[in-house]
């Protein structure tokens, strides 16, 4: 799996829009700026989050974004599926190789992993709140079971 400028730009602007929660609304230019994101990438990237419900928005020139939920509610799963529109390319559905290979009526003893390997990164990602990223790498380290660092 690879982590797409998509997915890592919308977690990186949803982290900041939970830092700044009970603030008010941030701009998606601001949002940008203090991330050192390209602004258009940024707007893109916000609009995503806001079709899929992970925050609001409103227009005009005191107009910005905030979280939809608390970040304890959002999970990295959410943030990584609607900034990339999905969380692990199953390549089998989106791009077969062979449509009579690939199809779902022909037997693939490969398919099989690639669908619990999908299962199981969306299991981990489903488990990562949003609030949990507000900590330091130490205590998110331990929170995902890595070693912590000396």
């Amino acid at each position: 799996m690879r982590i797409t400028t998509w997915a890592e730009y919308g977690v990186i602007c949803a982290l900041h829009l939970a830092r700044r929660a009970g603030e008010g609304l941030v701009s998606g230019r601001e949002v940008a700026e203090r991330e050192k994101l390209p602004p258009d990438y940024a707007e893109q990237i916000l609009l995503r989050l806001r079709r899929a419900g992970i925050v609001t928005s409103t227009r005009g020139a005191h107009g910005g974004y905030a979280l939809a939920r608390p970040a304890d509610l959002i999970t990295l799963r959410e943030i990584l599926a609607a900034s990339e529109l999905v969380t692990f390319d199953l390549r089998c559905d989106s791009h077969p190789v062979d449509e009579a290979r690939c199809s779902a009526s022909h037997d693939c003893s490969i398919r099989p992993v690639w669908q619990m390997l999908q299962r199981r990164i969306d299991e981990v990602l489903e488990g990562v709140h949003l609030a949990d990223l507000l900590e330091e790498e130490q205590l998110v380290r331990q929170r995902v079971g890595l070693p912590v660092l000396q």
